[in-house]
Parts: C-alpha cells; sequence; structure tokens
C-alpha cells in the first residue's frame, strides 16, 4: 500500500494531471505566479515545468522572507550583535549581505550570534541568561508570525526583545499585479501561509484584479492539480478563489493563530528588499508591547544599504520579470558557497532552488 506522499508523487496520475492541463490550458499564452518557495523546491526538483502547455509559464515571485528582508533591518541585527546583544534568528539569515557585513561574518569576529527554530528558543536562551540582553530577530511571512507573536503576549522576562521584520503576502501579491510590465494572469497561493490566513484572504483581491487564485499544497500532484484549476479558470474567463488544499487549509484559516497576530502586532508599511514599500504589507509590535520592541528599545537605526548588487538580477526574479538563468552572475559569480544576491542564500530563494535541483525532468 502506497504512503500518502508516496500517492501525491505518482508518476502516472501525474501523466493524466498534466493531460489535463493541456486539454483545459487556453490557447494564449499565460503566466502564473507562485509566492513560496516550497512550490519552487517542488516544482523544480520534480521537473514539473517539463509538463506544462509551452504556453503557460510558471515564475515564483517574492516568496522567501529571508529575500525580501532589508538591508536596513538585516543592518541593525547586525549593529545589535556587534554591540554585545545576543541576536537570535533563523540559519537561512546568516549568510544574507548586508551593507557591510552578514550575521555570520558578526558571528565569525565574536559577536554573540545564534541561530534558533523559534522564537521560544529565544525566550528559552533569555531565560537562562538573565545578564544577557537577547532579541530575536524575526523574519517570514503569516507562517511564522504566529509564533512570535506567542511568545510576545506570554510575558517575556524584560531582557528579551524582537526586532519585527515580518512581513504579509496579499498586500506583496497585490503589489506584483500593480506592477507595469508583470502581467500576470493567475497566482498559485501559497499552502503554509493559507493555513493561517484561510482561503477567504484572497477574495478582495480576485474582487479588485479579476485574476484567478488556487490555494496549492506542495507535493507534486497537489501542485498540478491546483494549476489545473487556474488554467481551466483561465480558459473560461473566470476569476474566483478555489482550495486545492482543504485537507490543510480552511475558508476562514486558522483563528487561533489569527488572534494571536491581532494581540501582538500592527500592520505597518514595510520594505521589501529589491522591490521598495509595499504600503501595509508588514507587522510591528502594538504599543502596549512596545517594551519588548528592540527597535525602540536601543534606539538602533538601519541605513538604506545597497539592495541590490551589480550585474545581480535578484530584483527581477522577485517580482516575476526573470528566472534565475536570465542573471549573467547566477552559477558562475554567484552559487550558494559564494552568494551575491539574497535569492541564493535562503533555502527557499529561487536561485538557490534553481543552482541545487536545476530543471531536470524527474516525474
Amino acid at each position: 500500500m502506497k504512503t500518502d506522499q508516496e500517492s501525491l508523487r505518482d508518476p502516472r496520475l501525474a501523466q493524466a494531471l498534466a493531460g489535463a492541463l493541456h486539454r483545459a490550458a487556453p490557447r494564449r499564452p499565460v503566466r502564473i505566479v507562485h509566492v513560496c518557495g516550497t512550490h519552487e523546491i517542488t516544482i523544480s526538483a520534480h521537473g514539473l515545468r517539463h509538463l506544462l502547455p509551452d504556453k503557460v509559464t510558471v515564475l515564483e515571485g517574492p516568496g522567501c522572507p529571508v529575500c525580501v528582508t532589508s538591508t536596513v533591518e538585516l543592518d541593525q541585527a547586525v549593529r545589535l550583535a556587534t554591540q554585545g546583544v545576543a541576536v537570535c534568528t533563523f540559519g537561512d539569515m546568516m549568510r544574507v549581505p548586508g551593507t557591510e557585513l552578514t550575521l555570520d561574518q558578526a558571528r565569525s569576529q565574536g559577536a554573540p550570534v545564534h541561530t534558533v527554530l523559534s522564537a521560544a528558543d529565544a525566550v528559552e536562551l533569555a531565560r537562562r541568561s538573565p545578564g544577557q540582553e537577547v532579541v530575536f530577530f524575526a523574519v517570514g511571512f503569516e507562517t511564522t508570525a504566529p509564533g512570535t507573536a506567542a511568545v510576545l503576549v506570554d510575558d517575556p522576562p524584560d531582557n528579551f526583545s524582537v526586532l519585527c521584520s515580518h512581513k504579509l503576502i496579499p498586500p506583496a501579491v497585490e503589489y506584483l499585479l500593480d506592477m507595469p510590465g508583470t502581467e500576470l494572469d493567475g497566482l498559485l497561493a501559497p499552502g503554509h501561509v493559507s493555513t493561517v490566513i484561510g482561503a477567504k484572504a484572497y477574495v478582495d483581491l480576485v474582487r479588485r484584479h479579476q485574476v484567478p487564485v488556487v490555494v496549492g499544497g506542495f507535493e507534486p500532484l497537489d501542485v498540478l492539480y491546483a494549476l489545473v484549476l487556474l488554467v481551466r479558470q483561465m480558459a473560461d474567463g473566470e476569476a474566483k478563489v478555489e482550495n486545492a488544499y482543504p485537507r490543510a487549509v480552511a475558508w476562514e484559516g486558522n483563528g487561533q493563530a489569527q488572534e494571536l497576530m491581532r494581540r501582538a502586532f500592527h500592520v505597518c508599511d514595510a520594505s521589501w528588499r529589491g522591490i521598495g514599500e509595499i504600503p501595509a504589507s508588514g507587522l510591528s509590535l502594538r504599543t502596549e508591547l512596545s517594551q519588548w520592541d528592540a527597535a525602540m528599545k536601543y534606539e538602533i537605526q538601519g541605513e538604506q544599504g545597497q539592495e541590490v548588487a551589480p550585474g545581480c538580477r535578484c530584483a527581477d526574479v522577485l517580482v516575476a520579470r526573470a528566472v534565475p538563468a536570465d542573471c549573467p552572475l547566477f552559477g558562475v559569480g554567484c552559487t550558494p558557497l559564494s552568494p551575491v544576491g539574497p535569492c541564493m542564500v535562503g533555502a527557499e530563494g529561487a536561485c538557490a532552488v534553481w543552482y541545487r535541483h536545476g530543471e531536470r525532468p524527474v516525474v
């Protein structure tokens, strides 16, 4: 008997869905964007682009939180660490280029930088070390924000604070759709984020832009099924929200996670690396929690550094105007061991995914 994962990777079913894609696809060229690094890993690692109709293109947008963290925020974290504050964050953030240093380089110079798996790990470090100031550099989309919120509303110790860089996906997608030259015809919505915000979070976006949205899971058949639903909507001239990942995503989302976020955060404007400021696309700590706001506690300022390195096309990749192979540095001057741009650093960055998996047919 096949396991659930094996059944969702069945080559015969994949070929059947590919056939449905070819039959349903409109005759005109269409461009579908997704905003999730895990989707890109599935698509690239399993060679799903080789199953697409010639006129259907699937691109990754700003789906990597590490890639879109601004130099201002990164430089703030580096500066805190070099001043002796213990900075805790996720492993993917360690090698993202700042204006002068990465967090990993700061650590190699003796700064107290720690890799953690969650905000709760940073709180535990603060409790174990009452004489040490500890900051959690909070990055990620709606998927990781509830974890940060949970520790903030649970009365963390006084020597703990949060440097908040959480960002929101729906405003970024809307910004992408409004950008001149993007010409996107549909959205493969992220499954992880949607478990929190729910499929209904995309209804207003669909209404305003008349673009189909389908929430998709992360196994090969999940992605192919979601793409079939998207191209069917395009061929039929429809624009609605469909949930192709009902085993994990509810229409209303996760109410408890949403309530935690409401209790901990305000929605604010946010700077996305390589894209610019997107209105109402970030989270900041509520006033009543300001004692745990690291930016206020330490009055630390960041400066707008070099968001895009010379010759690097990360900015175009992040807004679905290019694929990694379009960049002249890809795989030559820019590799995971020697990254030039942020898209080659994070495990979910499009360049890192393409370098690791290539575009070889696997299914």
